[in-house]
């Protein structure tokens, strides 16, 4: 008996296979190590070592026997939670149960960053469409400036399935590295006075919101957004669902099982299916070192976007009311890790600065604004596709 019999694994393996295991090892590192993402990047990078070892029985093999395909586990949930957008929306429930929109009743002005923060999925379908990909393509790449997996996730399943491996390891990957990415640009764009400011005059911290405000708020935004964009209404109202659980007042147990329970569950069933697509014939491409870099500009320019809008806003307002501009970088929906990072630059520069509630405030806007912008990705481009 032959080595190729004994050993068919070994004999079978090419240096792509190699490429990503080395990938998955990285990603379990930088999980384990780094503490970045660990919920999504452990099962992301364990997964990856799965589906590259060759004759893998976690995905689709064919029998050399009967010449029949023999479908793989990860494939399995691929096709029932994935390519159903079941796991994403799932998770859409577990972050809506998991936010308090009440810092956004405190300073609704903040919500306009969850738009201006978005210019970057923008910016990128424009470049991304210049390189050469069409515009479902270049929408699903854009889309991972949205700093929001699942909603990242359900576009590209939708539109690309082919890129949806990178697409999702991007936009995964650059949540994690929010700390990385926004101090550097975040400095660069603003000087220190700016950094200095104190936000004492915008919002009202002690400022009670009542009950009835914060139950209505899901059902209003779900009903507005349904209107504008019924293709929303998957994202938004999950999202929303998620939230109005948590602030009925009767479902406690509920909120807590989908805060706790649903999203772990789900969460590691997401991170280790994606895996699936993380093949190296697919993977270890050009193309996906191009989608990671406009993956990156993407975050870059979404940030870019929430500091100079607060930069314009500051020519209208007085003295003691304006905005520091590192708070419009909390546009993004990475929350509630945008939100840290800015607390905590504006306390490098001034340890009696307290910037978390209005960094809050705009990290929550962004949430909403990501999934919304998906929303009207979902319903604009295939009218010009």
């Amino acid at each position: 008996m032959g080595f190729e019999q004994l050993m068919p694994a070994i004999a079978g393996m090419t240096w792509q296979d190699l490429v990503m295991i080395t990938i998955g090892l990285i990603l379990i590192y930088l999980a384990i190590a780094k503490n970045y993402e660990p919920t999504l990047l452990l099962p992301m990078g364990f997964g990856a070592i799965l589906v590259n070892i060759p004759l893998s029985s976690a995905i689709t093999q064919i029998d050399p026997a009967t010449g029949e395909a023999v479908e793989g586990v990860l494939n399995v949930f691929f096709n029932a939670g994935i390519a159903t957008e079941i796991f994403p929306l799932l998770i859409f429930i577990a972050i809506g149960a998991m936010i308090d929109f009440s810092p956004l009743f405190r300073s609704p002005s903040l919500l306009l960053f969850g738009a201006a923060a978005q210019f970057g999925i923008f910016m990128t379908m424009v470049l991304a469409s210049f390189l050469g990909y069409d515009l479902r393509e270049a929408a699903s790449i854009g889309i991972i400036g949205a700093a929001d997996g699942p909603t990242s996730i359900v576009v590209a399943s939708r539109f690309a399935p082919n890129l949806l491996g990178p697409i999702s390891v991007a936009a995964y990957s650059y949540m994690a590295l929010v700390p990385i990415i926004q101090p550097p640009v975040i400095r660069l764009l603003t000087s220190r006075k700016e950094r200095l400011i104190r936000m004492s005059g915008v919002g009202h911290a002690n400022k009670k919101i009542s009950k009835k405000a914060l139950i209505l708020f899901p059902i209003v935004v779900t009903i507005v957004a349904g209107i504008i964009a019924p293709s929303s209404l998957a994202l938004i109202g999950f999202l929303m669902f998620g939230n109005l659980i948590r602030e009925c007042g009767v479902l406690n147990k509920l909120s807590l099982s989908a805060q706790n329970e649903l999203a772990s569950l789900v969460t590691i069933l997401l991170g280790i299916t994606i895996a699936s697509t993380m093949t190296s014939d697919r993977f270890v491409r050009v193309d996906t070192l191009v989608i990671i870099g406009l993956g990156l500009f993407a975050f870059v320019f979404d940030t870019f976007g929430g500091v100079i809008f607060a930069k314009f806003l500051n020519i209208f307002r007085k003295e003691g009311n304006k905005i520091n501009p590192m708070v419009g970088a909390c546009g993004i929906s990475a929350f509630p890790m945008s939100a840290r990072v800015i607390h905590q630059m504006g306390q490098k520069e001034d340890p009696y600065n307290y910037l978390l509630m209005p960094a809050i405030s705009a990290n929550v806007g962004g949430q909403i604004g990501s999934v919304v912008a998906g929303g009207i990705i979902l319903t604009l481009v295939p009218l010009f596709a």
